[in-house]
């Protein structure tokens, strides 16, 4: 089992509630589901490099990126 550290986390009332409420539906404990929004949203990791947009040659460059609105 990984070790763990106790700490505190101060919720408005209803949004504990609504989190405990997830929790007993999805049969999980409210620390899991914390510790699982904080693993997707705070520590993901960072994406491996560029990520492209498109495939195949670029038609503009980035000082171009105007252009499709310009009158012809």
């Amino acid at each position: 089992m990984t070790h763990m550290v106790k700490t505190q986390v101060y919720l408005p009332e209803e949004d504990l509630k609504a989190l405990q409420d997830v929790a007993r539906r999805s049969g999980r404990s409210v620390a899991d589901l914390v510790r699982d929004a904080i693993r997707r949203v705070w520590l993901r990791a960072a994406p491996p490099g560029p990520v492209a947009l498109w495939d195949g040659e670029p038609t503009r460059t980035s000082l171009e990126h105007d252009a499709i609105y310009d009158e012809r």
